[in-house]
């Protein structure tokens, strides 16, 4: 009997102890958080940091041991500099063309040294090789090339009756001249990054179209592109980055020149530093960084949009 009335009596608790019991705790990740504190700290220190320093000392006139505040009178400054005109519409086209070249020309690439062809890892390591040059050897190596005179290029045009033009010191030519260096530097990465996608899209999809009698430009449009579009957004992302932030191949080429013909906004800014002008060119660098945050941020966006 006692041992019945002790059951009726606990069969209506159990309910009410059961609410009481603490929930069970959500499953962690693979690894502890705290092994976030270490990369969080070098990414503050080496990032954060100096982010925050620079838009301070852009508003400052600075030397190596004082700051002086005065406000957005170097921003005044230097959108008052030709230069800076020059250099950002130079900064826009640069980037445009050389993004948009390795993209297409990229993407052709990949097509080619994705088929069956004799020889075909060589090829691949051809065309990477120039993606493992130094950029100042290229500018080196290319400005020579380049010469309307005496270099290696005009030479060959002149044999066919083709009179050459001053690559690098025609200003109409020279930033464009310079993006076609820059295409066939950096046309290498894009093209392993298409082959790595292209190469990832099942084979069923290719023996489905085959069935249904798609032909090559159908079977390109109409599964590679799509199914290659984190390989696309990441070239596009990557060499407009470079772009907008091209320097090292510019420098080593023209320094900018003839004139203000080949500047860009780094280019501009480097000039600034050289002359001492320490605040003047933070804040260039600071009109670089937000230049590349507004376009990158929302294109960046809209490309990984719908991506799983």
């Amino acid at each position: 009997m006692a041992n019945t009335l002790s059951t009726s009596k606990a069969t209506p608790l159990a309910p009410a102890m059961r609410g009481l019991r603490k929930p069970p705790r959500k499953r962690q990740g693979p690894y502890p958080l705290w092994f976030l504190l270490i990369p969080g700290i070098i990414y503050f220190i080496f990032f954060i940091v100096p982010t925050l320093a620079s838009f301070y000392y852009s508003f400052t006139r600075w030397d190596l041991f004082t700051a002086t505040w005065i406000g957005i009178e170097n921003y005044q400054t230097f959108f008052q500099e030709q230069a800076l005109v020059i250099g950002l519409r130079n900064t826009l086209i640069y980037a445009v063309l050389t993004s948009g070249l390795k993209v297409v020309l990229g993407f052709l690439l990949a097509l080619f040294l994705t088929s069956k062809i004799i020889a075909r890892g060589y090829l691949r390591s051809v065309i990477f090789f120039p993606v493992l040059v130094s950029a100042i050897g290229v500018g080196i190596t290319f400005t020579i090339l380049m010469n309307p005179e005496t270099g290696l290029i005009n030479v060959a045009l002149a044999k066919i009756g083709i009179d050459g033009p001053g690559w690098l010191t025609n200003p109409s030519l020279a930033i464009i001249s310079i993006a076609l260096v820059d295409v066939w530097k950096g046309v290498g990465l894009a093209t392993v990054i298409f082959i790595a996608g292209l190469v990832s899209i099942p084979g069923e999809y290719y023996e489905a179209a085959e069935v249904d009698g798609a032909g090559k430009l159908a079977v390109i449009r109409n599964i590679m592109l799509p199914l290659a579009r984190p390989a696309i957004a990441s070239v596009i992302t990557l060499s407009l980055i470079g772009g907008l932030r091209s320097f090292e191949l510019i420098w080593s080429m023209t320094k900018g020149g003839p004139g203000f013909a080949s500047d860009v906004i780094a280019s501009v800014i480097y000039k600034q530093y050289q002359a001492g002008f320490y605040g003047l060119s933070t804040a260039g660098s600071v009109v670089l960084f937000l230049l590349v945050t507004i376009i990158m941020v929302p294109l960046t966006r809209w490309l990984n949009r719908g991506e799983v």
